[in-house]
């Protein structure tokens, strides 16, 4: 890579290091949750508009996509992808900042405010160098990552990889892991599919002296919850990295009384989509006959969600040379898989795609919480190495 381009956009990362610190305290004061993102959409076109990039709002409702184009690139040019999410969580904050979240109930706690600040950073710094830019790059800010049925699918339904044609698309996550100036990707497989599952058990309510005139709504759902972890143990090929957990389990009884309904909520991730098929028809039946044994009835519910995130080989191989040689080869890292889950992936299943992380934590700063945590936070520092590496993957 041309080193006097490298130490130019160093340095303008540098110069908007203000504007883009400004751009994450605005936003992470004022989250607002999946698919209701309107006053952070208003914002970010905003900025745009003073940066001069055409962009269009209101994809899929909430979305964001703009285009920076040179006078070498024609329109139908296939172009470079950069997505940011732009949504927040159902987290009451705990810091005390001066940009804490205003809004009672709501934070960026996953990091989507410094991932949108870090993109609108990049894309003044590509917008400068636009003429000199081998592609076209398109911004896709996308609302609604953390909920179902993910932005990302919206965003893709709505348009947003067609006219131009995005051939390539990086996306960033910050990793509290990581010491900030430190990268870190996984080239293939790397997270999980993620699928909720809810079982409803309904019962015969009674009296709990007299458990035989009853038909014992939590008996049976604790009996299914057993049950259905012997799908992941002995019908999965340990190949195969799965996991299913169940976090809710609601019977509203008393000492003496036996609730007639069981309400159960869970999680399946896996890595695999012939097995992620099958082991959710096995979840569904096996409750289904294990509740009709004991005369109760269970309904299940699936809400499928995001497909398993695979990182194109060929493309994560080129973003880690290009990063050894920006940061330095310590300062980037082979990451192992891991079964939480991203709606990227639904960007890499259509096109090839680079997902990567970079580390926010200073612990001489007391910056060591991780993210969907009250006190989560970054130094501000990764914005730097954040604009950078956006940058860095259209060059």
């Amino acid at each position: 890579m041309n080193q006097n381009i490298r130490e130019s956009v160093i340095q303008q990362s540098e110069d908007l290091f203000e504007k883009v610190l400004g751009y994450r305290k605005h936003i992470h004061k004022n989250p607002e949750l999946s698919y209701q993102e309107f006053e952070t959409m208003k914002f970010i076109s905003e900025q745009l508009t003073k940066i001069g990039i055409p962009h269009e709002t209101g994809v899929a409702e909430t979305g964001i996509v703009g285009v920076i184009r040179g006078n070498r690139h024609s329109e139908n040019q296939e172009c470079i992808g950069l997505r940011a999410d732009i949504d927040a969580l159902p987290i009451q904050e705990q810091n005390d900042v001066d940009y804490k979240s205003k809004n009672d109930g709501i934070m960026h706690a996953c990091g989507h405010d410094v991932h949108t600040s870090v993109l609108l950073g990049a894309a003044e710094i590509l917008f400068g160098m636009r003429n000199e830019l081998k592609d076209p790059v398109k911004l896709i800010f996308q609302p609604g990552e953390e909920k179902n049925p993910g932005g990302a699918s919206l965003m893709i339904e709505a348009g947003c990889l067609e006219n131009p044609k995005v051939k390539e698309m990086y996306a960033l996550h910050v990793f509290p892991d990581f010491a900030v100036g430190q990268v870190g990707t996984k080239e293939g497989l790397y997270m999980a599919s993620c699928d909720e599952v809810y079982i409803d058990i309904i019962g015969k309510s009674g009296h709990g002296a007299t458990p035989h005139e009853t038909i014992d709504s939590i008996l049976v759902g604790a009996e299914i919850v057993t049950s259905l972890q012997q799908i992941v143990s002995r019908k999965c090929d340990p190949k195969i990295p799965c996991v299913l957990n169940f976090g809710h389990f609601e019977a509203l009884g008393t000492t003496n009384v036996v609730p007639e309904k069981v309400h159960i909520k869970g999680t399946f991730r896996t890595m695999n989509e012939e097995w992620r098929a099958k082991a959710l028809q096995q979840i569904t039946k096996q409750a289904e006959l294990i509740a009709e044994a004991h005369g109760a009835k269970a309904i299940v519910e699936i809400s499928k969600g995001y497909p398993f995130l695979e990182n194109d080989v060929e493309l994560t191989r080129k973003f880690v040379q290009k990063a050894n040689n920006w940061l330095g080869e310590e300062n980037v890292h082979d990451l192992p898989i891991r079964l939480t889950a991203e709606d990227f992936s639904f960007y890499a299943q259509e096109i090839p795609t680079c997902f990567f992380r970079i580390g926010v934590r200073n612990e001489e700063k007391g910056i060591v919480h991780g993210v969907h945590n009250s006190r989560f936070n970054i130094d501000h520092e990764a914005l730097k190495t954040g604009m950078q590496m956006m940058v860095m993957a259209c060059l």
